[in-house]
């Protein structure tokens, strides 16, 4: 049983050094801007994998993640938010959602800057 006594009070400590680690909670999120066909602006950070919120005319939305068949999908507040690519020059879509899961009509088409 002494031989087992070192094992286990290393992997203890060991546990508890990691379940002790500090926990980065900035809420520092990079903001993505869409440049629009109309002249409006979008603007999209992601607070997690699985969330969006999306500044639009003054306005700020909260969305989820949903099923897209390409890119990323993301609906709240009778909204939509599709993106597909990354980086510079890739594209935003800014649609109705309607209340059967689908897309409705587009409100802007955008350009990453």
């Amino acid at each position: 049983m002494r031989i087992y006594a070192p094992v286990t009070l290393a992997s203890a400590l060991l546990l508890a050094a990691c379940g002790s680690a500090p926990q980065n909670n900035t809420n520092t999120q990079a903001v993505h801007n869409y440049q629009c066909d109309s002249g409006n602006t979008v603007a999209a950070t992601y607070p997690s994998s699985d969330s969006a919120k999306i500044e639009y005319k003054g306005s700020t939305y909260s969305m989820q993640i949903a099923v897209s068949a390409s890119g990323a999908r993301y609906v709240g507040d009778d909204l939509e938010w599709w993106t597909k690519g990354s980086g510079s020059g890739s594209e935003g879509t800014l649609l109705h959602h309607l209340d059967d899961n689908t897309s409705g009509e587009i409100i802007e088409s955008c350009t990453k800057s």
